[in-house]
């Protein structure tokens, strides 16, 4: 049965001494969170200790939580530094690709792999901010103001970083909106929104795993 206290009283506990508790917050949190890591960093080792990061950081410094914000919106916070400190690293490394190698094998055959591969390299050329901006609002589902506040930026921001994340996409992932290929020819209002970004993401959703 699934444990019925909330976010803040499962940490308050875990805190207090309770055994489980804070089982209970991964359980809740891994999957999203390895979704948000793995669709950042677009491979899924990295992904996968980016989540482990995540916990053992929010193991130890549960004691200082003090309320300011959702739990969950903590944790995500969490995970997005620990993603950025990868990318980092990365970038003091030789460089190596990005491009979608390690992602799950298909379950729903060669066009869906195939869709899953264009959108991790679109989603991969995005500057850092952009691609979390726009995988935290378009995909996850996060408001403007709950991104903002993972992200550690003004809203403002996040709606900018959308904006052009946006654009991007739509430039390179044009080829997949449905109907561009029943009518053959895009126009210039067939700019792809959130929806499209949505719906080319959601094949990840479908092969995705859990930390």
């Amino acid at each position: 049965m699934p444990d019925p206290r909330s976010d803040r009283e499962l940490l308050a506990a875990h805190v207090a001494g309770s055994d489980g508790a804070f089982d209970e917050l991964v359980r809740r949190y891994a999957e999203r969170l390895w979704l948000l890591a793995f669709r950042t960093l677009d491979h899924r080792e990295d992904a996968s200790d980016a989540v482990q990061e995540t916990f053992v950081s929010a193991l130890r410094s549960a004691a200082r939580y003090r309320g300011d914000s959702e739990v969950s919106t903590w944790l995500h916070r969490i995970v997005v530094n620990a993603c950025l400190d990868r990318i980092r690293r990365r970038r003091t490394r030789a460089t190596e690709p990005l491009a979608g190698h390690d992602l799950p094998a298909p379950r729903d055959g060669i066009d869906d792999h195939l869709t899953r591969l264009t959108v991790a390299d679109a989603l991969a050329t995005l500057p850092d901010g952009q691609r979390l901006a726009v995988v935290l609002v378009d995909v996850h589902g996060f408001s403007i103001a709950e991104a903002a506040e993972v992200l550690g930026v003004r809203e403002g921001t996040v709606k900018s970083r959308c904006a052009r994340a946006r654009g991007r996409l739509a430039v390179l992932l044009g080829h997949l909106r449905p109907v561009e290929r029943r009518t053959g020819t895009p126009t210039a209002g067939n700019a792809a929104g959130p929806a499209d970004v949505q719906h080319s993401s959601d094949v990840s959703d479908r092969t995705g795993g859990g930390a």
